[in-house]
């Protein structure tokens, strides 16, 4: 179990600043807070906590924003309780994965930051050539797993991406053009939907919300796992990894074959 976070005293300004609102403005109950804390089982960070600097901060440096809750979960059971809390406090919905995004969706102000990152299961079944991959994971994260087997998804080309936010948004990578989008290659998703109820889209249930979550982003609902049809790797795949050019020797060996022709 993931311990609770201990708190530090901030100050009163500070405190008015960052503290959970919902989206007409008004301050939500530290009553309320403190009931879904205590059912949560991952970690509830809110400003004023040690680590609440930290969990803030994404990729992208340049954006700022300050949740009013950060609910960093543990499994499926705390997401669906992060959800029905935002619904039934009207709050606004922030979704982490990588948080990798360069725009920063990943974080939004005074509202509920649903943090995925913890959540890197990863299973691959070489025989059904299939990955089961966790919502949190990275591109490094499901290479490591599915490379072990001679297998890759079709992802991106920046190890610490996301795969959640790729996926639900098309996915560019090294094998697009042998085996389409990161999105074409996705069997079925495992998503809390915001009524709070978990489900399945696939071809055969959920069909149009299969349809949607293929490349149309993430707002249909929290997606807590993907399942994958994964591919050889080929040659291609094993060269990018294991051949490493300093930039110079490049420069000559274009020169070189320039000449050449």
């Amino acid at each position: 179990m993931i311990k609770k976070n201990k708190t530090t005293p901030i100050t009163e300004q500070n405190r008015t600043l960052c503290e959970l609102k919902n989206t007409k403005g008004m301050v939500v109950g530290q009553d309320r807070i403190e009931r879904f804390q205590a059912a949560f089982r991952g970690e509830v960070i809110q400003p004023g906590d040690s680590g609440y600097e930290t969990a803030r901060k994404i990729w992208n440096a340049s954006i700022d924003k300050h949740p009013g809750i950060i609910a960093r979960c543990s499994g499926v059971a705390d997401v669906v309780a992060a959800v029905n809390f935002a619904r039934e406090n009207e709050l606004l919905v922030a979704v982490r994965g990588g948080g990798h995004n360069v725009s920063g969706r990943a974080l939004c102000d005074d509202g509920i930051v649903i943090d995925l990152s913890g959540m890197k299961g990863i299973r691959v079944d070489a025989k059904d050539h299939t990955a089961r991959v966790q919502a949190g994971a990275t591109l490094r994260d499901v290479d490591r797993e599915t490379h072990v087997f001679g297998l890759a998804v079709p992802a991106g080309v920046i190890s610490k991406t996301g795969i959640g936010g790729l996926a639900l948004g098309g996915g560019v990578g090294w094998l697009v053009r042998k085996y389409g989008l990161t999105c074409d290659n996705v069997f079925s998703f495992d998503i809390v939907t915001a009524d709070g109820k978990p489900r399945v889209a696939s071809a055969d249930e959920n069909e149009d919300l299969f349809w949607a979550l293929r490349g149309g982003g993430g707002n249909f609902g929290v997606v807590t796992s993907f399942e994958f049809r994964v591919h050889p790797r080929g040659l291609w795949s094993y060269i990018r990894e294991t051949v490493r050019w300093k930039f110079s020797d490049f420069i000559v060996i274009l020169h070189s074959r320039h000449q050449r022709s």
